[in-house]
C-alpha cells in the first residue's frame, strides 16, 4: 500500500494543537449522505419493464390476429372459392353442351348427339354443380347458399322434367313424338337453368372478390403491425438502454472506478456516487467500508512492529528447537553406540567369572554373579533396542517398492524357532507391495508377530493372523492373536518407550518393541492403534501410506 506524497502533507496546526496524521484526515473525511427515500431501483425497473411488455404485447396480439385472418382469407380465396368458381364455370359449360346435345338428338334422332348429355348425367345425375366438400365450405355464406339452391333446382328441373323424359320418348317413338309445346317448355326450363346458373356464378365471384378485398385489408394490417412491432421494439429498447445507462451503468462505472482507486492504495479517495435506490445505498456502504479499512490500517501499522518482533523470536526459537533435536538425536545415538563396547566387556568378564568360579563360592555369591550376568545381558539388549529406535529413518536407505509377501517370508524364517517351539499357527491374507524401507517393515512384522507369540494364552494353542485391506490413500493391516490380550485402559500406554505392563521376570523384554513399531509406522506415513478383540486376544492395526516422503530425516551419524 503506497503512502501519501510529501506534497499531500497537511499544514501544521496554528493553535498549538498537534498536527493530524494522514489516517486522521482519512477518518475525518465527510461521508456522503444517503439518497433521499423514494421508489427503489427494483420497483422503477419493474414498472418500466411491465409498461414495455404491455406495449409489445398489444402490438403482438394485433399482429397475431392479423396473421390469423390473413391465413384464413387466403385459404378461402385460394381453396374453396377458387375451386367453386372453376366448378361452376365447368357446370355452366356442361349444361350448355347438354342442352345442345338434347336439341340435336330431338332433331335427328341420332344417338351420337347424346354423348354430351350422357356425360352430364354421369355427374351426380346431371344436377350437381360442386362436390360435397366444396359445397359444404362455400354454403356457409347465405347469399351463396341461396343462389346455389336456385341454380341446382333449375338445372334439376330442366334435366328431370324435360331432358330425360323427352330423350326417352324419342328413343321409343322417334323425333316426331315430341310436340312443339314440349320443345317450348324445354326451352323455357333451360333458359331458367342457364339464368340461375349465371346468377349463381356472379354471386360466387362477388363473394370471392369480397374475400380478396378482406385479404388485402388484413395483409396491410399485418404488414403495418409488423412495422409497428419493429419500431416499438427499437423504441422500447432504446428507452430501456437510456434508463439503464442513467440509473445503473453510469453510477456503477463511477463507483467501480472509485473502488479501484481505493483498492490501489489511495485511501484518501472518498467514495461518493449519486445514484437512485440500491446503488446509492451501496456507494454509502462502500464509503463506510473505506473508513473502516483506514481504521484497520492504522491498527495494523501500530501492531506491525510487535508482529515482526514476535516473528523474529519465533524463528529464533524454531532454530533453537531444531538444534536441540539434532543434539538430542546425536546424543542418543552416540550414547547407545559408545556404551556397547564397555558393556560388552562387562558382560564377557561377568560370564567368564560365572564359568570359572561358579560352584566354588557359596550360593549367595553364585546368585550375585547370576544377577550381574543377567543385568549385563538385559542392559546390552536395552542399548541395542535403543540404538535401533534412534536409527529409524536415519539409516540412509532408499525408499522403494517392498513386496510384503517376500518380506513376511523372511519374518517367518527369523521366527521359525519360536513358532515351532510354541506350536503357533501363523496365517495371512495376500500381502501387497508397498513403498518404504524393507528392513524397517520386516522389523515391524517381527516385533508384532513376536509379541503375539510371547504373550500367548497358555490355555490354548497360539494363532496369529495378518489381515490387510485397501483404503483410499493407504493400506490397513491388522495383526490379530488369541493371546492374553491388553486392557483397553493401557491401549495407548503400550506405545510409550520403556513402558511395561508385566514384570520382567514373567515376560522378558525392554519395553521398546511397540514404541519402535509406532515410530516405524509413523515414518511410513501411517498410524498404529490397538482394538479390543471379542473372545480375548489382541488386534494391532496400522496403516502404510501409498505415497509418503518424510521431511527432515537426516543420515545417521558415522559409527565411532
Amino acid at each position: 500500500m503506497t503512502g501519501p506524497s510529501p506534497d499531500d502533507e497537511p499544514p501544521a496546526s496554528t493553535d498549538g494543537a498537534p498536527p493530524s496524521t494522514p489516517d486522521d484526515e482519512l477518518l475525518d473525511a465527510e461521508v456522503p449522505d444517503a439518497p433521499p427515500p423514494g421508489p427503489s431501483l427494483r420497483r422503477r425497473l419493474g414498472g418500466l419493464l411491465v409498461l414495455a411488455a404491455a406495449i409489445l404485447l398489444v402490438v403482438v396480439c394485433v399482429s397475431v390476429i392479423a396473421l390469423v385472418n390473413v391465413v384464413r382469407y387466403q385459404d378461402e380465396v385460394t381453396n374453396p372459392y377458387f375451386t367453386a368458381v372453376t366448378q361452376a364455370d365447368s357446370a355452366y359449360v356442361t349444361l350448355v353442351d347438354a342442352e345442345s346435345s338434347v336439341r340435336g338428338y330431338l332433331a335427328t334422332g341420332s344417338a351420337l348427339n347424346l354423348e354430351a348429355f350422357d356425360r352430364s348425367l354421369a355427374k351426380e345425375g346431371g344436377s350437381a354443380i360442386h362436390d360435397d366438400a366444396t359445397a359444404e365450405r362455400i354454403t356457409r355464406s347465405s347469399p351463396v347458399a341461396t343462389a346455389l339452391d336456385d341454380a341446382t333446382r333449375a338445372v334439376h328441373a330442366w334435366s328431370v322434367e324435360f331432358a330425360q323424359p323427352t330423350v326417352e320418348k324419342v328413343r321409343q317413338d322417334g323425333p316426331d313424338a315430341v310436340t312443339t309445346d314440349d320443345r317450348l317448355e324445354g326451352a323455357r326450363l333451360f333458359a331458367e337453368a342457364r339464368t340461375a346458373t349465371g346468377e349463381y356464378i356472379a354471386v360466387l365471384r362477388e363473394v370471392r372478390e369480397e374475400k380478396v378485398r378482406s385479404l388485402e385489408v388484413w395483409t396491410q394490417v399485418l404488414f403495418g403491425s409488423v412495422v409497428v412491432l419493429v419500431v416499438a421494439a427499437v423504441l422500447v429498447g432504446g428507452f430501456l438502454w437510456s434508463v439503464l445507462k442513467r440509473w445503473i451503468t453510469d453510477p456503477v462505472t463511477t463507483l467501480a472506478h472509485q473502488v479501484r482507486v481505493v483498492s490501489d492504495g489511495n485511501l484518501r479517495q472518498p467514495v461518493a456516487v449519486q445514484a437512485p435506490g440500491e446503488i446509492g445505498a451501496l456507494a454509502v456502504d462502500v464509503e463506510h467500508m473505506r473508513r473502516e479499512l483506514v481504521s484497520q490500517v492504522a491498527e495494523i501499522r501500530t501492531s506491525h512492529a510487535e508482529v515482526e518482533h514476535s516473528h523474529e523470536l519465533l524463528a529464533a526459537q524454531a532454530q533453537e528447537l531444531a538444534r536441540s533435536n539434532r543434539d538430542l538425536e546425536q546424543f542418543a545415538y552416540v550414547a547407545s553406540h559408545d556404551l556397547q563396547e564397555p558393556l560388552r566387556k562387562v558382560a564377557s568378564f561377568t560370564q567368564l567369572l560365572q564359568k570359572r568360579y561358579g560352584g566354588q563360592l557359596d550360593d549367595r555369591a553364585d546368585q550375585y554373579i547370576e544377577f550381574a550376568v543377567d543385568g549385563a545381558k538385559r542392559m546390552q539388549r536395552l542399548i541395542q533396542d535403543l540404538l535401533g529406535f534412534s536409527r529409524v529413518g536415519r539409516t540412509g536407505a532408499e525408499r522403494g517398492p517392498v513386496d510384503l509377501e517376500k518380506a513376511f517370508g523372511v519374518v517367518l524364517s527369523d521366527l521359525e524357532e519360536k513358532i515351532t517351539t510354541t506350536g503357533t499357527i501363523v496365517t495371512h491374507d495376500p500381502l501387497p507391495t508397498v513403498r518404504g524401507e524393507k528392513g524397517l517393515l520386516e522389523q515391524l512384522f517381527v516385533n508384532l508377530v513376536g509379541n503375539a507369540i510371547k504373550f500367548r494364552d497358555p490355555e490354548r494353542p497360539p494363532v496369529v493372523h495378518v489381515a490387510v485391506r485397501a483404503l483410499d490413500n493407504a493400506w490397513e493391516f491388522a495383526v490379530a492373536d488369541n493371546g492374553i490380550g491388553i486392557d483397553a485402559q493401557y491401549a495407548e500406554r503400550v506405545f510409550v518407550i520403556f513402558q511395561r505392563l508385566h514384570p520382567k521376570d514373567v515376560y522378558e523384554g525392554t519395553g521398546i518393541g511397540l514404541a519402535l513399531c509406532k515410530r516405524i509406522v509413523e515414518y511410513h506415513g501411517g498410524r498404529i492403534w490397538i482394538e479390543p478383540t471379542v473372545g480375548g486376544g489382541t488386534t494391532v492395526r496400522f496403516t502404510i501410506a501409498h505415497q509418503y516422503d518424510p521431511v527432515g530425516s537426516a543420515p545417521s551419524p558415522s559409527a565411532r
